[in-house]
């Protein structure tokens, strides 16, 4: 079945950066189209980013564009998130998930970043 794990995560000041992994196993992860997703306290699953099989085409939501940077290894099986210019609006838990809506998504790691 599929298996999404997620890394990463820490605590930062607003302006830092982190760079989160997700490793996936149990499924043909090259042939997946694949996601990022956060949940911030207190709100629902929030679409941040997509990237095709190949890793050519990515999409971004309006409130990371420019400062997150999704990729991929398609032959170690793992999703990256670089996330640069962090903002205190980008705490929240990350996943990564191969569905837009997160219904399938690894157990997540946290991002907080401070003021």
């Amino acid at each position: 079945q599929v298996q999404l794990v997620e890394s990463g995560g820490g605590s930062v000041q607003a302006g830092g950066s982190l760079r989160l992994s997700c490793a996936g196993s149990g499924f043909p992860f090259s042939t997946y189209v694949m996601y990022w997703v956060r949940q911030a306290p207190g709100k629902g699953l929030e679409w941040v980013s997509t990237i095709n099989t190949r890793g050519i085409y990515t999409w971004y939501s309006d409130s990371v564009k420019g400062r997150f940077t999704i990729s991929r290894d398609n032959a170690n099986n793992t999703l990256y998130l670089d996330m640069n210019r962090l903002e205190t609006e980008d705490t929240a838990v990350y996943y990564c998930a191969t569905d837009r809506s997160g219904s399938v998504r690894g157990q997540g790691t946290q991002v907080t970043v401070s003021s």
